[in-house]
This record gives C-alpha cells, structure tokens and sequence, in this order.
C-alpha cells in the first residue's frame, strides 16, 4: 500500500488499532466495576471477576483456531463481522441482570474478538511497507498494553460515575466507531494462503518463541491477578475508601501509558533484554512492597499511590521489549508469533482472574501481591531463558536470523 513521505499512521492503521484496542479494552473494564457489576447480578465479587476469566479463556482457545479456519475468507469482511457482534453483545449486555445470561454475552463478544484479532495481525503485516512493517505491528502491540492500563480506570469512572451498564454501552460505541472506520479505511485484500500446520507447529515449539510465550503469559498472569481483584485490596489497606478507588485506577491508567512507551524508549537506548531484566526486576519488588502495605495496614492514600504508580509503569515497561524481540526471532512469521503472543496473552489473563478469586476467597485480597511477585520471577526466568544466544539448528526456517543479538 503505497504512502505518503509524512510518518503519520495511515488510517486504516488507525482502525485496526482502535479495534484490537476496543477488544482487548472489553475485558479488562470488568476489574474496575467489580463491586457494581456484583451487586447488579446478586453474585459475589470473586464469582464476577470470572466475567473476566470465561471472556480470556474463550480468546485464548479459539483465536489460534481462528486464524485457520477463517484463512480463506475476506479479511476485511470478518473484521467488519466480528465488530457488529461485539457491538450487539454489549447493547444486550446492557438489559440483562442475570449472570447466566451476562456469561453467554462475554462468550459471544470474546470469539467476535477472536475471529478478528489473528486477521488484523496479518492484514497488518500485509498492508505495511517491508520497511515499516515491525513498528505496525508494535502499534497493535500498543494497544493491547494500553487497553490494560486504560481499561480499568475507563470502567471504573464509567461504572461509578454513572452504572456499570453504562460501561458495556460505552463499549458497544466503541466497537461502532471502530467498525465505521474499519468500513471507510481498511482496503479490500485477497485472503492468503493458510500457514502450513506444520510451519506454525515449528515456530512456536522454538525455544526462544515457546519460552517467550510462556514467560509473557506468565507475567500478565500475576498482573491480573492483583488488577483484576485490586478493589478488595484497596478496601482492605486504606484508611478510607470514599471516593479514591477512582483516583487509584487513574494513577494506574495513566502510569501504564506512561510505562508502555518509557518501555519503547528504553528497548531502543538499552537493548530488549535489558529492558525486560529492568523491567519485570523492578516489579518484582514494588508488588513485594505492596504486600508488605498489607500487613502494616491501614495506610493513608498518601503511601499507596506512589507504589501504585510504580506498579503500573513496571507492569507494561518490558511489554514492548518481549514485541521487539518476538518480531526479531520470527522474522516472516512475524504476525503469526504475535497473534500467538496475544492467544497466549489472554490465555494468561484467564488464569490469572481465575487464580486471583481463588486467593481473594481461600487466603484474602493480602496474598494477591505475594502471588504476583513469583510469577514475576519465573516470567523473568523464562524469558531470560528464551533469548539466550541458540545454537543454528534452533532457528526455524524462516524466521530472522537476530536471534543471538545482544543486547
């Protein structure tokens, strides 16, 4: 697709940004009205949190799935598909006060996501310039990690400003805008040939993608944990809660922002791996303050907020560090090792709120922290492990040959 001199985004990157934005955003609003969206379905807040945890899992099985089946079908079409279901399944989420019925709607709009997420990624590496072609695919990246660190506070202002119905609504508007710009800026493009079974088997069971994978699914994993279940621990460490639960997931909303491109800054000056080192190392030790808050409780918003702001820069700071590494050891399976990245992702996400009402029921909000630190440690470990020089027979054919780089 040919472009102007200028560096601003083409608009159909715009688009498929704010949808994979728009996606990934509906999972993670659930964390900030926990409590609202609890009371509004006569369910406990653990059992609300696995909202969250049926709408990843769903992702994270069927999206590589989808990205077979759906090969030989118009992109563009698919796309445009997907956002109109999401769409209805959050207007109707909007009028239903039965869990039951809420859980069929997450299932729905989660394999709408689904069906679209591994297209937008090739149509991605399709439409781009060879030469720009890994900084579109880190837009994406983008916003997945800033769907994150936006998602929650834009609930929790939604749900307590107003109703958490209001939260799916504001979803919904968010899937239509996406979908008209889908429809006005995404080009019409021949459906590709399936990736060989085989070939895909191959690059994801190499070790420095396998690890990677895992090592980044493991890291999401503790941050939901903590982030999907943070109200409980706010309302168990703060001397009072009236009307800073709101300010805590702003903090945290715009400190994520701030880590995600701090996080881009820092894989350019200082290399991906150090960066991840960095930045999953100095996680590791804020949450461990976090725990320590909870048995000196309770505090004063004063000595929460600053580790909080820590917490949510340090949680998205390596995410682009493992991108750009992903994006150097797949080379022209670039889109295929991220799309796997975001099934992997989600994968971490359901395990993750899954595991965290388990500990919020069995051992309370105070052990979320101390969960997260060790996941923390063994990502890091894993991750360090992946990205070590491999020997030749290591490289999958195909994939870039900046593997052993340092960095």
């Amino acid at each position: 697709m040919a472009e102007g001199k200028g560096t601003a985004a083409p608009m159909w990157l715009v688009a498929l940004f704010l949808s994979i934005f728009t996606f990934f955003t509906d999972d993670h609003v659930i964390a900030g009205i926990l409590p609202e969206l609890a009371a509004g379905l006569s369910v406990s807040e653990a059992l609300a949190g696995q909202l969250v945890t049926v709408f990843s899992l769903t992702i994270a099985v069927v999206t590589p799935l989808a990205g077979l089946l759906l090969s030989h079908v118009a992109r563009r079409a698919v796309i445009l598909g997907s956002l109109a279901v999401f769409i209805a399944a959050n207007l109707a989420a909007t009028a239903t006060d039965s869990y039951a019925v809420m859980v069929g709607l997450r299932i729905a709009a989660a394999l709408a996501a689904a069906a679209a997420t591994p297209l937008i990624f090739a149509s991605t590496a399709e439409l781009a310039p060879p030469e720009r072609r890994g900084r579109y695919l880190s837009v994406l990246a983008i916003g997945v990690t800033g769907s994150i660190a936006f998602g929650v506070p834009l609930g929790s202002w939604i749900g307590t400003s107003l109703t958490w119905q209001a939260t799916f609504g504001a979803m919904a508007a968010l899937g239509a805008v996406s979908l008209l710009l889908v429809a006005l800026f995404l080009p019409a493009t021949e459906p590709s040939a399936p990736l060989p079974l085989r070939q895909q088997v191959r690059a994801l069971s190499a070790r420095p993608i396998s690890l990677a994978l895992t090592g980044g699914a493991l890291a999401i994993m503790g941050s939901v944990m903590l982030l999907t279940y943070l109200v409980p621990y706010l309302q168990g460490v703060l001397t009072t809660d009236d009307g800073v639960r709101g300010l805590v997931f702003a903090v945290l909303g715009i400190a994520g922002t701030v880590g995600v491109f701090a996080g881009g800054y820092a894989t350019d000056r200082l290399g991906a791996d150090r960066t991840i080192r960095l930045g999953l190392g100095a996680f590791t030790v804020v949450v461990l303050a976090l725990a320590v808050v909870w048995w000196v409780r309770p505090v004063p918003l004063a000595v929460l907020l600053p580790l909080v702001a820590l917490w949510g820069a340090l949680a998205y700071l390596s995410s682009p560090a493992v991108q750009t590494r992903l994006h150097q050891v797949a080379g022209d399976l670039t889109a295929q090792a991220l799309a796997l990245n975001t099934s992997f992702g989600y994968l971490g996400i359901a395990i993750g709120g899954a595991l965290g009402g388990v500990i919020v029921s069995r051992l309370g909000a105070g052990w979320l922290p101390v969960a997260t630190a060790i996941t923390s440690v063994l990502a890091l470990a894993l991750i360090t492990l992946a990205f070590r020089p491999p020997s030749p027979t290591a490289v999958p054919r195909g994939a870039g040959h900046e593997q052993g780089a340092p960095q």
